[in-house]
């Protein structure tokens, strides 16, 4: 199982970082297209959860423009597999960052990401997302 495990880990996290790099550079379809028909999804600029593939796509449409990302960081990558092995829940954190007009670069955003992927016909569906902004409040509680 632990090999098993390991090549399942291997996959996901570059499956991952390819569908996130193809949204850095302006095409969001690469997670569009990987949504699950029965996806929920948490957003930081939402206040209820969005189910559904359909409503995630609609509202990532109206909002999403090219953040032209020139690098990514993901940092500290976890991943839960389930004893069957068809579904899994990878976790990390994701910074980002755009071309500074120094000619260098310069941080945009810092995430908590977390993807729960589910293995549909050989393919691996995410099935649950959620994003959130490391630094949402100006005061940690826990309330």
């Amino acid at each position: 199982m632990a090999t098993e495990v390991k090549k399942i880990s291997e996959t996901l996290l570059d499956l991952e970082r390819s569908l996130n790099e193809r949204w850095s550079t302006g095409d969001c379809h690469g997670y569009l297209d990987n949504y699950h028909e029965d996806i929920s999804y948490f957003d930081p600029v939402v206040e209820k959860i969005l189910v559904g593939r359909k409503s995630v796509v609609e509202h990532l449409l109206k909002i999403y423009k090219n953040p032209h990302i020139v690098r990514n960081e993901y940092l500290d990558p976890h991943l839960i597999v389930s004893e069957g092995g068809d579904l899994a829940v990878l976790s990390y954190n994701l910074n980002t960052f755009v071309a500074s007009q120094a000619g260098g670069e310069q941080p945009l955003r810092a995430w908590n990401s977390t993807e729960v992927y589910r293995l549909v016909d050989g393919q691996w569906r995410i099935v649950h997302s959620n994003w959130a902004l490391t630094k949402s409040l100006a005061v940690a509680t826990a309330s």
